[in-house]
């Protein structure tokens, strides 16, 4: 059954392969909200630029002011969910700052969720079939350097709800994460 509260936007923040996508889809059917997902946002640069392009980041910039300018727009009972993985510093709590931003022009309720699990666990996750198809991180290398050098950013929103997801479906963490905002 879908339940359409007050307007709310969730955002869900992991690193790579903690199944921010998964949980966020099964969030979004049961509070009947839009799904967003960062590969949204990225995808389009990823698929014309290399990372140190500086034409990537401007596009990616551009496909995001794009997306929240008319999810300033939309409906005033309409709720998001927002996937993403944003580290603790200065160029990723800016980031965040688009969503506070957007849920207040919207009067909405922002909850931050943050997923995590071990990164045994994280790898092996990392290279489920798919993920490449997606323009997803693949590479856990990569994922054991950004894991070392960042802490996931947390806590900047009213309602912050942290999950271990390690040992859980996505279900579970779904049900979890409802039951932690009242639905």
């Amino acid at each position: 059954m879908t339940q359409k509260p007050a307007s709310r936007i969730v955002h869900i923040n992991g690193w790579p392969g903690t199944g921010k996508l998964t949980v966020g889809r099964l969030l979004a059917k049961r509070l009947g909200a839009r799904l967003i997902d960062n590969h949204t946002l990225l995808n389009p640069a990823e698929a014309l630029f290399g990372r140190g392009n500086p034409l990537h980041a401007s596009l990616r910039q551009q496909i995001r002011q794009a997306v929240f300018d008319h999810a300033m727009r939309a409906d005033s009972a309409e709720c998001f969910v927002f996937t993403d993985a944003l580290a603790d510093d200065a160029d990723d709590r800016a980031t965040f700052s688009w969503y506070l931003d957007l849920a207040a022009a919207r009067g909405a309720d922002l909850v931050a969720v943050l997923l995590d699990c071990a990164p045994e666990e994280n790898a092996r996750r990392l290279v489920f079939p798919g993920r490449s198809e997606a323009l997803k991180l693949t590479d856990t290398a990569k994922l054991q350097q950004l894991r070392a050098n960042y802490q996931l950013l947390r806590g900047l929103a009213e309602q912050t709800v942290v999950i271990d997801t390690t040992e859980l479906l996505p279900e579970q963490t779904a049900a979890r994460i409802l039951a932690q905002i009242g639905v």
